[in-house]
């Protein structure tokens, strides 16, 4: 078999979330798990047997080099994604990174720069963008049942007060930074939703500060952060993002608005994906997506639906994984590649310069340009 026939993977963060994302990886008969590495022990050698893998390390770099490893999962802390996806890249291997790409605007530009240079895949691993509902919203946008969109709202509202303690990367990178530090998932299936768009400049605001840590001290990140996203279309795009505040999870609300349609994701136990189609509903009636799901489902979830349901995240761990390895095995890109990943995660990252200065609107670079 060639290169592009079989796929060898190997797995950092392997004990924790490089590890569940791997397991999705069973579904494809040209693709396997063939290392892992992590620097817990245990958890690693437990990984290890789960994901079947025949070789572990402890170091990164070493399993770069000694490993026979095509591709890579990288499952590790936030500020590692940067360094460590540029040191696959620079050996040709593909990589698919957790979100954000990364945490500076600086490290993002060494990453592109890498990838330019680098004859190897890179995908991101923005889950939300592969959920079923938000991708039969993309193929109802592409299919123009929504005209054109100008207007979209995404909310990640997830309190993670303890899990601060059990990471403790994420009191300094998701709670420890003012701004918007983690906010591909309610970014990404907004832009799936806006072909050939992207933010040029934001402007950010805070709630204030009214929760502190284990040992008094307030996080720096403010408790409900908006960021105003202009978008180069004139569109624009609202994104709360609220990691603090005490109240039940809602960590996918979504709006969408066009000239011939509008969607509203359920935002709690029970209610509805609805929308309103000017050329599909009855006068001003609500329908359910769930009507419109068997006509415009994508193909991966047709062919992967029963076995996506019972991975992570609704399904979208797997075909994630899926759009990853069939993009190496066909050369393809994949649907979160580079500059996809970059227009995700650079507003962010600009949200966190215009929030320390009084909230003004500050231009987002474009990586097409470095």
């Amino acid at each position: 078999m060639s290169a592009l026939d079989s796929l060898n993977l190997g797995v950092a963060g392997a004990a924790r979330r490089g590890g569940s994302l791997a397991r999705a990886m069973e579904v494809l008969d040209f693709a396997r798990v063939h290392a892992v590495c992590d620097t817990n022990p245990d958890g690693r050698d437990a990984a290890k047997t789960e994901l079947g893998a025949s070789e572990a390390y402890r170091d990164y770099e070493e399993m770069l080099d000694k490993s026979d490893v095509d591709a890579v999962i990288i499952g590790t802390p936030m500020p590692l994604h940067v360094p460590q996806a540029i040191a696959a890249l620079e050996r040709r291997i593909h990589v698919l990174s957790e979100v954000p790409a990364g945490v500076s605007i600086d490290e993002c530009r060494e990453l592109v720069q890498a990838w330019r240079r680098s004859r190897a895949t890179y995908s991101m691993g923005e889950n939300y963008v592969y959920t079923r509902s938000n991708q039969t919203v993309k193929q109802l946008v592409l299919a123009g049942l929504f005209g054109a969109p100008y207007y979209a709202e995404g909310e990640y509202l997830h309190e993670l007060k303890d899990l601060n303690e059990t990471t403790r990367w994420r009191r300094t990178w998701q709670t420890g930074i003012d701004g918007i530090t983690y906010g591909t998932h309610s970014l990404g299936p907004i832009l799936s939703w806006m072909p050939g768009d992207r933010v040029a400049s934001v402007a950010c605001a805070g709630s204030g500060h009214h929760y502190a840590d284990p040992r008094g001290d307030l996080y720096e990140n403010e408790d409900s952060c908006v960021m105003l996203c202009k978008m180069r279309s004139g569109g624009l795009v609202k994104v709360r993002v609220d990691m603090l505040s005490d109240r039940p999870h809602a960590t996918g609300n979504f709006q969408l608005q066009g000239t011939d349609g509008c969607y509203e994701s359920a935002r709690a136990h029970g209610e509805k994906d609805r929308v309103w189609l000017r050329s599909r509903s009855k006068g001003a009636a609500w329908m359910d997506l769930d009507d419109l799901v068997e006509e415009f489902m994508p193909e991966t979830w047709r062919k992967y639906g029963e076995k996506a349901a019972a991975a992570g995240h609704g399904g979208s761990d797997l075909i994630e994984i899926v759009d990853f390895a069939n993009a190496i095995r066909d050369g393809s890109e994949p649907e979160v590649g580079m500059h996809e990943a970059m227009d995700m995660t650079l507003p962010g990252l600009v949200s966190q310069q215009s929030i320390s200065e009084e909230s003004r609107w500050m231009d987002v670079p474009d990586s097409r340009d470095w």
